[in-house]
């Protein structure tokens, strides 16, 4: 197993010379991120996700954390290196400084946590959940829950999680029995919820649960739902800690993977009822949630850059190692890196993982002009840019990962299977990522109902003149540029297929809308590797930098779009040939 080596020179460059986040300095606020603060804080980040977290992975896989007697114990070591992940103020990052944040842009935070996502994904759970916690507080709290709780859930020395799910519900949250009752300045709160990502846990002293649930006398569905903060332990009103809040964990579950993160049963209100303040206003806890639900989808897809950037550190040095075979063209015994297929694999898990982060950090980019440019109208494209990039960052990235850690074992051969290697660990990490935070299948209805069809495209169309701006930037006469052009020309048509046919039936959404979401990934993965590759192209005209760097970025852009990007078509022919079988799908035709 490869000692993990944190990717500072490629996030490095997808975030200065692909995506140019320089361009952030001009926006007021963020003019302390300069190109040198950029630099800076990815390679400490890198360093301490490789020193200090990366150890720790395979020791929380082994011991699980564990519930017993109301409490939950993580794996040895992670109570310690969450402690200096405080210390060094990491969660702050991103964070509004009126709160003790440090007010750098979501781009910087999202490269940070990419590190953390490769060396360990368990512990990365637990800030991405305060992070987005942070975030749901900021955007619907008032200005006394603001400041009661933010200054520590910032400092990181409180921790936040998001209560959705209930047994009988699943994501359906229409229909959810957990009951809120006012009294007084707050309500009790009564009920139990399932799925809860580090829930109950040893490394900090208080832990911040945002819940949804209905008050007892509200309609029925999901207009009926509000959202509260829930605390472990009550805050007094100079800050200290209080009583014990009326919650506990029930236990955690035993999972395939993510095993070092506490996966609980909360129960809440066993007696007198859970303290819980409400956030934002009766009947508009869904869309307070989505906040949060939003910055979480972003992050999912980026474990799926950070899962697939370990998966391929392990096989491109295992591949390194491995004596098998002869090379073709000499004849001499080799390591198995010089058989052709190996090397397909090992450039297939490559193209994808640059492609994956090169959406993940674009959408970023976009959260971050459309919540600070002092531009209306590049909000409003950057708004509606992110909204478009969201489903696909999510899903697309954990379609893939699932199919890079996958590769990872195979390149192993025999020795994949075997646990002792550790790279199973990541095709069983990774498989979580596809389900939570909204299946994959809702991502693509996401994006088929609300980003397609309710602007009728022009979101998707204002996307399509960017991928124009890019081309124009080429010769149009490569065999790279034609490839693209005929895929983005086909995406272009799938699209107006959806957009005609919507009305035909009302399975068409559904029957259509993960091939469309496929297809419309693969063809900006395309499109980030064009840009990649005119950014090599820029560096290697001028001298600068590792030569052989740049050549690689060409060459995997020339890799998926001859290897990679055919795929498009597949999807696409499935949507527009293969909408009408989808359609006539029924429950009888699975007897």
């Amino acid at each position: 197993m490869a000692e993990y080596k944190a990717p500072i020179s490629e996030i490095s460059f997808v975030l200065n010379d692909l995506l140019n986040i320089d361009q952030l300095t001009a926006i007021p606020g963020f003019s302390e991120a300069t190109p040198e603060l950029v630099d800076a804080v990815v390679e400490e980040a890198g360093k301490f996700a490789a020193e200090v977290i990366a150890p720790i992975n395979r020791i929380g896989d082994i011991q699980h954390s564990k519930a017993a007697n109301g409490e939950v114990k993580t794996p040895d070591g992670f109570k310690e290196a969450y402690a200096r992940f405080i210390e060094n103020g990491w969660l702050s990052l991103a964070q509004p400084t009126e709160y003790g944040g440090q007010g750098l842009p979501f781009t910087l935070h999202m490269a940070a946590s990419e590190f953390w996502n490769s060396a360990n994904m368990s512990l990365a759970l637990c800030p991405m959940l305060s992070a987005g916690a942070i975030d749901a507080l900021v955007a619907h709290g008032d200005e006394n829950l603001r400041n009661k709780f933010l200054p520590n859930m910032i400092g990181a020395q409180w921790t936040g999680t998001m209560n959705l799910t209930e047994s009988h519900a699943g994501s359906d949250l229409s229909n959810l029995k957990t009951k809120a009752t006012p009294n007084g300045d707050h309500y009790l709160i009564k009920g139990q919820k399932i799925y809860i990502t580090w829930g109950e846990h040893d490394m900090t002293e208080n832990i911040i649960h945002i819940v949804l649930a209905p008050l007892v006398d509200a309609p029925a569905g999901v207009k009926g739902l509000s959202l509260f903060l829930v605390p472990k332990f009550l805050v007094n009103d100079d800050g200290s800690l209080g009583e014990r809040n009326d919650l506990t964990v029930v236990s955690t579950e035993e999972k395939m993977g993510i095993n070092a993160s506490p996966t609980c049963v909360m129960s809440f209100g066993e007696t007198q009822g859970a303290v819980g303040y409400m956030i934002g206003e009766p009947g508009q806890g869904l869309n307070c949630m989505f906040t949060l639900m939003n910055h979480a989808r972003l992050e999912v897809g980026l474990e799926g850059v950070g899962l697939s950037e370990m998966a391929y550190q392990d096989a491109l040095y295992y591949a390194k190692q491995r004596v098998q075979g002869r090379n073709p063209e000499t004849g001499d015994a080799t390591t198995i890196i010089g058989h052709p297929d190996v090397q397909r694999m090992l450039m297939q898990m490559k193209s994808m993982t640059d492609a994956m982060r090169a959406v993940c950090f674009d959408a970023s980019m976009s959260h971050d002009l459309r919540s600070h440019s002092a531009n209306q109208e590049e909000r409003d494209y950057h708004s509606t840019k992110f909204a478009l990039l969201t489903p696909i960052t999510k899903a697309w990235c954990t379609e893939l990962v699932n199919e890079v850690t996958s590769l990872g074992i195979q390149v192993h051969g025999g020795m994949g299977f075997i646990e002792e290697t550790g790279v199973a660990q990541h095709y069983r990490d990774a498989r979580i990522t596809a389900i939570y935070e909204g299946t994959n299948g809702i991502q693509a209805n996401d994006l088929i109902g609300r980003k397609l069809l309710r602007d009728s495209g022009a979101g998707f169309n204002a996307l399509m003149l960017e991928m124009d701006a890019t081309l124009g930037l080429l010769d149009a006469e490569t065999d790279l540029v034609k490839r693209f052009i005929e895929h983005k020309n086909r995406l272009q048509e799938t699209a107006k297929f959806v957009l005609e046919n919507a009305s035909v039936s009302a399975n068409f959404e559904g029957a259509v809308a993960y091939n469309f979401l496929m297809q419309m990934g693969y063809v900006c993965g395309g499109w980030y590797h064009l840009r990649s590759f005119l950014a090599a192209q820029s560096k290697l005209d001028s001298g600068e930098g590792d030569i052989q760097f740049y050549n690689n970025k060409q060459l995997a852009a020339k890799f998926y779009v001859s290897q990679l990007l055919p795929r498009a078509t597949a999807y696409s022919d499935a949507v527009i040939g293969g909408a009408e079988i989808g359609c006539e799908l029924s429950v009888s035709a699975f007897g």
